[in-house]
Order: structure tokens, then C-alpha cells, then sequence
């Protein structure tokens, strides 16, 4: 059912994906902060939840603002009064993050202050973890609908492979922080992840809709999902070690193999979802163990709460946004002509 609900989702284009990924981090952070005033127990102190959410909001803004800038400048730069906000944003920004410091300083209260430090940490340590992560997944879907897809897939399947290896195979435990976790499982599901995962990202590869960068074009005033495949996604001829080569003859086999590059990518990817990925799983297991619950929430029965559902997700989209920047980072003339359309006619005029 929540496979099928994210399909929904992706059919419904970057809009309803960037809209999902907002309500999923605000639930989540939520969910944490819930958390740290059931700890703290300070449900009597003034302001203080009103002050989380601010600095929700005031995060929201810089993270979402960014986005915008970057990938609508051109629209932007059309109406009056929005390229001053384009100008000034990140002071704007860092005006509403001193606001909401200074409100914090002027409720401390006496007897509290150990409190509400400690909570003023968990509102910052909650925002890192979830509206950076959600800034990123944003960041890695204006790539190309399959650098937000293919993660999240990764992460489901080495989920799902490992509880069924685990459940039939299991004897060894893993760790200790979640004891039904076996080496059984974490192995059998890594590997089945990284054949799975190729085999999801021949037929991804081959959808124009998934691979292309979403981009604002100033010609049709819309976002545009249309492009002539990059090289990452047309299929290659690569050569093989000599010894390889003569045995591919004597089988009468071609010299050569084709495939796609986007599977060097894909099979590094799928690799750190089933080597790395679980142990954001096992951190939030030691995280809730730490506080004695047993779920961050209850939304989803016989599951927990949203971020029971996203521990991993939000580690992995890091790692793709990293990648990205790494040994992608994906040029395209529209972005390039972006970046000349947002600048002022006189500084466009000394390009020409």
C-alpha cells in the first residue's frame, strides 16, 4: 500500500513529491520534539513550543528559499518585488533565526535553564536531521526523478530483503541494539539489493520522465521534464581484459559489453544502502532504547511514526546529494542560462 501510494505520488510530478517531502519532514520533526518535551517534561514553561516551530519555519524559508532561487531564478526575477527577497535572502533568513535566539534568551526562566538548553540542542539537532535531509532529497530530485527514486527503492528493498533472509536464514545475530537482526539477513539483503537495484535501473533508465533534470524554461514559462538523454543514460560499449577477451571469442560472445553508465552509480549507491544504510536504522534503535519508547510516533499502526519510516531515508539522501556534487554534478545549458537570466541587464549586457 505505501509502495503503491509513492507511485501515485511520482506520478504526480515534482510538485506533489517536493509537497510530500515538506509534510514528511514536518511530521517527523514533530515527532522528535514530542519526544524531547515528554523527556524534559516542560509543557509548563511559555513559548517554548511556540519557539521550535519558529525555527521550523525560519529553516524552511533558507532551505526552500535556496531552492527556489536556484531553480526558478529566471520566473523569479519577472515579478517586482520578489528579486529583492532574492537579493536579501540569506539575511533575511539570518534576521528571522536572531529573532527567534533573542526570543529564546528573553523566556529562560531560573530554575529552568538546564532544561531549556537542552531542549533549545534537541530543536537544533531535530532540524539538522530533518530539514537539511529534506532540503537534499529536494536538491537530488531536481537531478532527475531517478536520483530521488532509485535511493528510496534501494532503501525499501535491502528493508524488505533483509527481514526475509533474516526470517528464513537468521541465526547469527548482528548487533545488539536490535537483536532481531542477523548477519544472515544484513548480507543476504545486501546483496540481493545491489541485483535488484540494477535490474530496477535498466528499466528506469530507458523513462525520459525519470531521467530528465527538471528545469524552468523561460521559453515555454513552465517546468520542463524533456531532454535528450545524457550520456549517463544511454546505453555504452566497453572493452574487457585481454584474458576476458579471448575467452568472449572462443564462446563466440561479443569482445565488448553495453550497458549503461548510470549502473556504475547505481551498484555504488545500492552499496551503501546495504552496507551503511541500516545503521541509521540502529542509531534511531539506540536513540529510542536511550529514552525507553518504543516508537517516535503511532501514525501508522503496527509500524510507529513517520520517522520510524524515514531513519534510513534521510541518511541515504545525504549520500546521493554527496555523490552528486562528488562525480555527477550534472551541467546543462538551461542551468547555465539561468544563472545569465538572474543576473541585472547591465551585467548580462557585459557577457555579450
Amino acid at each position: 500500500l505505501m509502495i503503491g501510494g509513492f507511485g501515485l505520488i511520482i506520478y504526480g510530478g515534482p510538485l506533489a513529491l517536493m509537497i510530500t517531502v515538506f509534510v514528511v519532514q514536518v511530521k517527523c520533526f514533530a515527532e522528535i520534539i514530542n519526544i524531547g518535551y515528554a523527556v524534559y517534561k516542560m509543557d509548563n514553561l511559555p513559548w517554548f513550543r511556540s519557539l521550535s516551530w519558529y525555527f521550523l519555519v525560519a529553516s524552511n524559508y533558507f532551505f526552500y528559499g535556496e531552492s527556489l532561487v536556484e531553480q526558478f531564478g529566471v520566473l523569479i526575477n519577472n515579478v517586482d518585488f520578489l528579486p529583492f527577497l532574492v537579493r536579501y535572502h540569506r539575511l533575511i533568513s539570518f534576521s528571522m533565526y536572531i529573532i527567534g535566539f533573542v526570543w529564546f534568551v528573553l523566556s529562560l526562566v531560573k530554575k529552568y535553564y538546564l532544561r531549556q538548553f537542552s531542549l533549545f540542542a534537541w530543536t537544533h539537532v531535530a532540524l539538522l536531521c530533518v530539514v537539511t535531509q529534506s532540503y537534499l532529497i529536494i536538491q537530488n530530485m531536481f537531478q532527475g526523478l531517478i536520483w530521488l527514486i532509485m535511493p528510496v527503492m534501494m532503501v525499501i528493498i535491502n528493508d524488505i530483503m533483509a527481514y526475509v533472509f533474516g526470517f528464513f536464514m537468521g541465526r547469527t545475530p548482528l548487533i545488539k541494539l536490535s537483536p532481531k537482526k542477523t548477519w544472515e539477513g544484513f548480507i543476504g539483503g545486501g546483496l540481493a539489493t545491489v541485483v535488484m537495484s540494477l535490474g530496477l535501473a535498466y528499466f528506469m533508465c530507458q523513462v525520459p520522465y525519470l531521467i530528465c533534470p527538471i528545469e524552468y524554461s523561460a521559453e515555454l514559462e513552465r517546468m520542463t521534464m524533456s531532454c535528450e538523454p545524457s550520456a549517463l543514460f544511454r546505453p555504452q560499449e566497453y572493452g574487457l581484459p585481454d584474458t576476458v577477451t579471448t575467452w568472449r571469442r572462443i564462446l563466440g560472445m561479443k569482445e565488448t559489453v553495453t550497458f549503461y553508465p548510470f549502473f556504475v552509480h547505481c551498484f555504488f549507491m545500492s552499496l551503501f544502502a546495504s552496507i551503511i544504510g541500516p545503521f541509521g536504522g540502529f542509531f534511531a534503535s539506540g536513540f529510542k532504547r536511550a529514552f525507553k519508547i518504543k516508537d517516535f510516533g503511532d501514525l501508522i499502526p503496527g509500524h510507529g511514526g513517520i520517522m520510524d519510516r524515514f531513519d534510513c531515508q534521510f541518511l541515504m539522501a545525504t549520500f546521493v546529494n554527496v555523490y552528486i556534487h562528488s562525480f555527477i554534478n550534472i551541467p546543462t545549458p538551461g542551468k547555465l542560462l539561468q544563472q545569465v537570466f538572474m543576473l541585472r541587464p547591465d551585467e548580462q549586457l557585459e557577457l555579450f
